[in-house]
């Protein structure tokens, strides 16, 4: 008896190791390695996306420039401010001019926020304003905070026709208040005779209009600027603007450190280690930054762990039920993964910017520009809600043609775009945003330094139950190497952003239909780009 049950003690050992081996340790290794695939794939796109809030926030910051520039415009080329200023000049009741010349300060002041200060500094070295800050007539609020004189700051800006741009400089103090303003200055033009010199005109703008444009599109992040000679330009919370942060010849880590640095003293990311981000604005010559904290992200990683981990000791109990729980837990972790992944803007603020912009162009008779607005807040309301989610072909199809009309228009019509979609697929469905990263790498790399007429062509047809999509140009095309590597799934990472939008959706494509999938590149130097995809039938009308 002793035997038997000594066996049966054997058996059920053997059964526990043969079902420990069979499904505990296959669910551990899977879980393991799906932790650290997914914690690489989720740092790669977040630094992705990253870049792209970046340069977001670039293009809006030059944007609102240029608006704040038509007020330095209209200043410095009103003959009414011009024929004041020749009087004082000349001596002629100065007095009286320089009454005369506030007042029209004045009345172009509150053509836009955040203006704090209208100057002008005339050929004869006198100072005329109108400041809100001071409430003055003969106190400016900024002309101390610039490092140069009254004589240098004339000089430099009357050398040239160009606007120039001073960075923020130290904290102003009045009453009970405080500001932080960064200026923009221009000559004073005369059509008659554009050569003369008679003055300059200077524009004293609150960096609060900064920190707006640098509002985090999303959470657990922090932006600010720093101009080339590493001063602090703008941060919320931060003491030190205006005050350098680095020397100027720094290198890049001695930058990156000082980055950090400022991030962790605004007590706005909390504890841990920051990543740092930036983008250089050419415009303007400054970098705009972004830090971020990681520590909520390895949090929710981690969180995931442990769920997966006790799906792993439930499996002990059953094994079936468990597998589908399994599935079922991948698949919500996958989706919402994909969703946090996606570029996170604040669309008020955006679709606000946009709608400004768009009643600037037409007060001016821009009509063409108002058309290009317009269809950019529809490229964007289209992108941003559910930018993950599932429509019919026909409305990818039609956002499509969006952003490629909004393409022609930028590149004054330079390429031609022909779609032929089967009739057919219309009602089929699709994930978004799949197919414009490669239509985008083809307008914006395959047609550079061509001569030729450049042409685009998409095409979609039915195989069987698969869809397959071909996207092809006659562009400059992409070396045979790197069309190797990237049929293998190998891109290289460069300072440039080439096929940075081609990876990412070939991720996608693979994490939303799996095995299903599949792309191919063929490219020739000199002779364009060949894409094909390969995606498989959903949605209505998969049994036509």
């Amino acid at each position: 008896m002793k035997m038997i049950r000594s066996a049966r003690k054997s058996v059920k050992i053997q059964l526990a190791m043969v079902f420990i081996i069979m499904s505990v340790i296959p669910i551990l290794l899977v879980n393991i390695a799906y932790y650290y695939n997914t914690s690489k794939l989720v740092q790669q796109n977040m630094e992705s996306m990253t870049r792209a809030n970046l340069e977001q926030i670039r293009v809006s910051l030059d944007v609102w420039l240029d608006s704040y520039e038509d007020i330095l415009f209209q200043v410095y080329t009103d003959d009414t401010i011009v024929e004041l200023v020749d009087r004082i000049n000349a001596g002629e009741d100065v007095a009286n001019n320089r009454k005369l010349l506030r007042k029209t300060l004045r009345g172009l002041f509150y053509t836009k926020d955040h203006v704090r200060s209208i100057s002008i500094i005339t050929e004869s070295g006198e100072l005329v304003f109108y400041d809100q800050l001071t409430a003055s007539t003969t106190q400016t609020s900024w002309l101390n905070s610039i490092d140069l004189s009254t004589e240098e700051l004339y000089e430099e800006i009357s050398s040239d026709n160009k606007t120039h741009l001073f960075s923020t400089g130290e904290k102003l103090t009045f009453g009970s208040n405080s500001w932080h303003l960064f200026h923009i200055g221009h000559r004073i033009i005369d059509y008659r005779d554009v050569e003369k010199r008679c003055g300059i005109v200077m524009v004293s703008i609150d960096e609060k209009l900064l920190e707006e444009i640098c509002s985090a599109p999303a959470e657990n992040g922090l932006n600010f600027m720093v101009d080339s000679r590493g001063n602090l330009v703008s941060c919320v919370n931060s003491d030190e603007i205006g005050y350098s942060i680095f020397p100027e010849n720094a290198g890049e880590e001695e930058k990156k450190t000082a980055y950090q640095r400022i991030a962790e003293q605004t007590g706005l990311l909390g504890d841990g280690e920051l990543s740092v981000y930036s983008v250089y604005d050419e415009k303007t010559g400054w970098e705009i930054v972004r830090a971020t904290n990681q520590n909520e992200l390895l949090r929710e990683l981690h969180q995931q762990q442990k769920i997966l981990g006790l799906i792993m000791v439930l499996s002990l109990l059953s094994v079936l039920p468990l597998l589908e729980k399994m599935k079922r837990s991948v698949e919500r972790q996958k989706n919402a993964e994909i969703a946090a992944l996606e570029a996170q803007i604040n669309p008020h603020f955006l679709y606000n910017t946009l709608d400004t912009i768009n009643w600037m162009a037409i007060d001016r008779d821009e009509y063409e520009i108002s058309n290009m607005i317009a269809t950019l807040a529809r490229i964007l309301r289209y992108g941003i809600s559910d930018s993950n989610g599932i429509v019919k072909i026909r409305d990818e199809v039609e956002w499509l043609k969006q952003y490629i009309f909004l393409q022609q228009t930028k590149l004054k019509n330079s390429f031609e775009c022909h779609i032929n979609v089967e009739p057919e697929l219309m009602e089929l469905s699709i994930h978004k945003l799949l197919l414009q990263p490669f239509i985008e790498n083809a307008i914006l790399h395959g047609f550079e330094g061509v001569d030729s007429a450049h042409l685009l062509r998409m095409e979609m047809r039915r195989e069987k139950d698969l869809i397959r999509i071909e996207i092809e140009d006659n562009g400059c095309g992409i070396p045979g190497d790197i069309v190797q590597k990237m049929n293998r799934g190998i891109f290289q990472k460069t300072g440039d952003k080439n096929h940075i939008g081609m990876e990412n959706a070939i991720t996608r494509l693979h994490m939303y239909y799996e095995e299903k999938s599949n792309v191919v590149i063929q490219s020739r130097p000199g002779e364009g780009t060949l894409i094909r995809i390969w995606i498989p039938v959903t949605g209505g009308g998969e049994n036509i």
